[in-house]
């Protein structure tokens, strides 16, 4: 999004919310999918026997329903649920027809138009009539095999205008997409504020082992890096940080040490520096900042080899 603010470009975002997505699989449907996906036979028995003979009852107030065959869903808990889900998704794309389709936006050259993690899909294009083709054509496969648009769930991000959207679903300004905030104008420091924010609570939440005088100051310390860090850094590969926002960023780390020390907000910041070098705090690992940033080089240095991958 930044990149099409950047060159003047619309870019338009429908996020798909499926109603009860890991539940609606037909069981005799994935059976013949699984085939078409070309998953030998022997493995398709496998999970066809580990699926047979499902039975459930209901438990009310009155006591306990007749017992019932189980036709649908995926086993919850199953490590081999996620793997058959996305088949089933992968095959409702394919027969959707998005590959061939113009529609989307170009990434590294490549026509790009649908993103997907488990049951979250969101769909991408550079008109408003092209994101509805792809929806439109998504919805009809779905409901052929028994999945259903959750529409309180689905929203439509877009940078452009919106002349008449004649589509399911709610039109907004940022969206919480997989933990991070995503907005219309393309802008990461909503994002950055947002996770600096769940830091603040986290780091809230771990008073009462601050306050502790049975734990040490490093394990103190390697609590703050492997609690209250990773919730901050999180997405944070894809950020575009200024100085506003990596100031906001250093004073959200100086706040946890301050915090983590208990030293007051009217001692001088050149007292908490001997303090943190005092114990040393920055041994292990560099600051939050230089930290990101490390992160967010790696992405760039694998997008090229991923891209060379493909």
């Amino acid at each position: 999004m930044e990149k099409a603010r950047e060159f003047q470009k619309n870019i338009y975002f429908c996020f798909i919310d499926y109603a009860k997505a890991f539940d609606c699989v037909d069981h005799n449907k994935l059976w013949k999918i699984l085939k078409e996906m070309g998953i030998p036979d022997h493995l398709t028995c496998l999970l066809r026997n580990l699926y047979a003979g499902q039975v459930a009852t209901v438990r009310t107030g009155h006591g306990t329903t007749d017992w019932f065959q189980i036709g649908k869903g995926v086993r919850q808990g199953c490590i081999l649920s996620p793997c058959l889900f996305n088949l089933y998704a992968e095959y409702i794309m394919r027969n959707a027809g998005l590959e061939e389709t113009q529609a989307g936006i170009k990434i590294f050259r490549r026509n790009v138009n649908n993103l997907r993690y488990a049951d979250d899909t969101t769909l991408m294009a550079e008109s408003e009539e092209e994101v509805k083709s792809l929806l439109m054509k998504v919805k009809e496969e779905r409901e052929k095999v028994g999945v259903k648009l959750n529409i309180e769930k689905t929203k439509i991000i877009a940078s452009g205008p919106i002349t008449s959207w004649e589509i399911d679903g709610e039109t907004v300004s940022d969206f919480i997409f997989l933990g991070s905030k995503i907005t219309a104008d393309g802008d990461f420091s909503h994002g950055i504020k947002r996770r600096l924010l769940l830091g603040r609570t986290v780091m809230t939440n771990l008073d009462s082992l601050f306050k502790s005088r049975d734990i040490i100051l490093p394990t103190k310390v390697r609590l703050v890096k492997a609690t209250v860090f990773p919730v901050v850094m999180y997405g944070c590969e894809s950020w575009t940080v200024k100085k506003a926002e990596r100031r906001r960023i250093d004073a959200f780390e100086l706040w946890c040490w301050r915090r983590l020390l208990r030293v007051p907000w009217t001692a001088r910041r050149s007292i908490l520096k001997e303090v943190i070098i005092k114990f040393e705090i920055f041994k292990v690992d560099t600051k939050l900042f230089q930290r990101c940033r490390q992160l967010s080089a790696l992405l760039w240095v694998m997008v090229p080899l991923v891209k060379h991958v493909s």
